[in-house]
């Protein structure tokens, strides 16, 4: 018999390879330029980072958390100023629907995708995670497609930002956890500075604890056999998108 901790074990590589390939492609960030921002790294930090309104830059370095606030300070400052927060945030969202919807061709799950991702998005209690509860606040596309990529989008920032606090209560700093999970070179490009102390320090504990507070928010919303189908439906779109 399914368990609420078999789908969530399931879900966490599909749902962090697929709600994330968009944020980064060239076809997201290669039109920022003609938007006015500098780069594509300020589109990328405003515009994800933009649900949360206009702040300072220290409380968007606090809901990434695993990026170095000297690089979200600088990036914040440089894009914020081209639109506002919101407007950076309402187009990098449209951006991931449309990343999605024009991968998703032949799809045979996108409605009982959504369907399901919308419940977990919609019911999940959103309390010390701010970056979640602003991506599900954001407008969903009208489009089946659209707004089934765009909420699996919304469940990879509910597993971050759940798995930052994890982090954070086992003890181990963001930088240890970045280095633990991508070595130097992904330390880097999150805006740490060398010299590192590459030391790996035991992650099995925040994952563990990442996964009990997660099966408790989805087991709130959905029964085992839908978290079970929801990781299904990720997994086969992950693999319909490795094809695509």
């Amino acid at each position: 018999m399914a368990t609420i901790d078999d789908g969530i074990r399931a879900l966490t590589g599909p749902v962090g390879d697929v709600g994330g390939r968009w944020m980064l492609h060239p076809d997201v960030l290669g039109p920022c330029r003609g938007a006015g921002y500098p780069n594509g790294y300020a589109y990328y930090v405003t515009g994800r980072g933009g649900v949360l309104g206009d702040v300072e830059a220290d409380v968007v370095t606090a809901a990434f958390g695993f990026f170095a606030p000297s690089l979200v300070r600088t990036m914040w400052e440089k894009g914020v100023p081209v639109e506002g927060a919101r407007a950076a945030a309402a187009r990098y969202g449209a951006a991931c629907a449309e990343w999605g919807r024009s991968r998703m061709h032949g799809f045979q799950h996108v409605d009982r995708l959504a369907e399901l991702a919308a419940r977990v998005a919609t019911g999940a209690d959103a309390a010390g995670l701010p970056l979640f509860a602003g991506w599900r606040a954001e407008p969903r596309p009208d489009d089946p497609a659209g707004r089934a990529y765009f909420l699996v989008h919304v469940l990879r920032e509910l597993r971050g930002s759940v798995h930052l606090l994890a982090v954070l209560a086992t003890g181990v700093t963001p930088l240890q956890a970045v280095l633990a999970g991508g070595g130097v070179e992904q330390a880097s490009r999150f805006g740490w500075v060398a010299p590192f102390d590459e030391s790996r320090v035991d992650m099995r504990p925040a994952e563990l604890l990442t996964d009990r507070m997660l099966a408790s928010l989805y087991a709130a919303v959905l029964a085992p056999d839908e978290v079970r189908v929801l990781s299904e439906l990720v997994l086969h779109l992950q693999e319909h998108l490795d094809h695509s």
